[in-house]
């Protein structure tokens, strides 16, 4: 296999990469300055050696714990548990969320033989038992049918008394079209309404 194919069957295996960007991208490279290559794969091959999971929520990172874990300023009494690490950026871009996080790691499958005891449940269970006071637990998994088994089986895990357990809003985005919203969409809006302030 002659190096051209080979680095575009790698870039075919990354997710929403297909043959042809993957072709794209290997011939993009060919043309820029050969430092930019190299560039690419120090910046690759640092990320694989850098980066690592925190021990106590999941979030990747290059240091243990993780900012977010270390941080004084965080409200250490909630948990938003989110299926992957890339989650935690886009609730954290809200500016609205000062909380601690917990990485599952993935979702319940278990057509795909994804398991509990795949996923960083356990882990969970040990930080809610370890004495620190939590008194709420927000379940941030996505709204698939699997993020919503695994919002279930989270939520019996973590159920106790003291500890809220809640589930983030799910309906329509800001901008959207009543008129071109799926029932189930609309179902959870209708779900999740609350006051009008006055």
């Amino acid at each position: 296999m002659s190096a051209i194919e080979e680095l575009i069957g790698e870039f075919a295996k990354l997710p929403g990469i297909g043959r042809k960007t993957a072709t794209r991208l290997t011939y993009f490279l060919l043309k820029q300055p050969g430092d930019a290559a190299r560039r690419l794969a120090d910046a690759v091959h640092g990320i694989a050696d850098r980066v690592r999971p925190c021990s106590v929520c999941g979030n990747l990172g290059e240091v243990d714990p993780c900012a977010i874990c270390a941080d004084p300023r965080r409200d250490t009494s909630v948990i938003c548990v989110v299926e992957e690490a890339s989650d935690i950026g886009a609730i954290e871009r809200t500016g609205e969320y000062r909380g601690l996080y917990h990485v599952l790691g993935g979702h319940l499958s278990p057509l795909d033989g994804v398991g509990p005891d795949d996923l960083r449940i356990e882990g969970l269970r040990v930080r809610l038992e370890n004495g620190t006071t939590i008194r709420e637990i927000i379940v941030a998994t996505n709204p698939s049918m699997e993020g919503e088994v695994t919002a279930t089986y989270v939520r019996g895990v973590v159920e106790r008394p003291g500890v809220r357990v809640t589930r983030i809003a799910l309906g329509l985005p800001v901008g959207g079209d009543l008129e071109y919203a799926d029932s189930v969409t609309i179902a959870r809006a209708l779900a999740a309404r609350r006051e009008m302030a006055t």
